[in-house]
């Protein structure tokens, strides 16, 4: 388990790297290994690690060759040896011994139709600096977490709706309507939550953030 946070400014404003810095440490009981950060402009990423494959090289944000690609990501991609290989093939070279890395260099080669070859499980944040514009994604079943909220010009996602709140401007009120959906099923059907404006991405989709668009499938 990794936690996942960041903040995307579709105006390219300075990211406020206090609150990236409090989203971030506020998951480190899901990563306690490590913590580390990404900011470009209008873009912040954060990562805490649990270490678990290539823990010496595997540290995130991970990065493609030309560091035009930057990752955050907490799962596990069981096929990612396959892949792997596959993609040397193509000539692609790696750095690590990560299952983050393979993410990478499949969105590099594939674009995201890559999510249609992840045996695994998986919530990520993909940044590329060329198109400035952010992936989201979450496994097919829903097992890692995901969360955001649009903040106007401004989109935060994060693994926990803790790490948003850590952001002054996030709203903090109940939605009333999800909670009675939480009594009638006992849990709240995405990809609403307890609160007012803020989301889960549903299992199985993706969301691109650009300048001008978010667009989910």
């Amino acid at each position: 388990m990794c936690g996942i946070c960041g903040i995307f400014d579709q105006y390219g404003n300075p990211i406020d790297r206090e609150v990236l810095d409090r989203m971030t440490n506020i998951l480190g009981h899901r990563g306690p290994d490590g913590q580390g950060f990404f900011v470009h402009e209008g873009v912040g990423l954060g990562h805490r690690r649990l270490s678990i494959i290539d823990v010496e090289g595997g540290t995130q944000p991970i990065s493609n060759e030309d560091e035009n690609l930057q990752i955050v990501f907490n799962g596990e991609i069981y096929n990612f040896i396959e892949l792997r290989n596959e993609l040397i093939n193509a000539g692609h070279k790696f750095k690590t011994r990560s299952d983050t890395e393979v993410i990478v260099h499949a969105y590099e080669q594939w674009g995201t139709d890559c999510l249609n070859r992840f045996n695994g499980i998986f919530a990520f944040a993909i940044y590329d600096t060329r198109r400035q514009e952010i992936l989201l994604a979450r496994d097919h079943l829903g097992v890692k977490p995901l969360y955001y909220i649009n903040l106007g010009h401004r989109i935060i996602f994060a693994s926990e709706i803790k790490s948003l709140i850590q952001d002054p401007h996030c709203p903090r009120e109940v939605d009333l309507e999800a909670l009675g959906e939480l009594f009638t099923f006992r849990y709240v059907p995405s990809p609403k939550t307890l609160f007012k404006g803020i989301f889960k991405l549903p299992p199985g989709h993706l969301m691109v953030l650009t300048k001008s668009t978010i667009r989910t499938e």
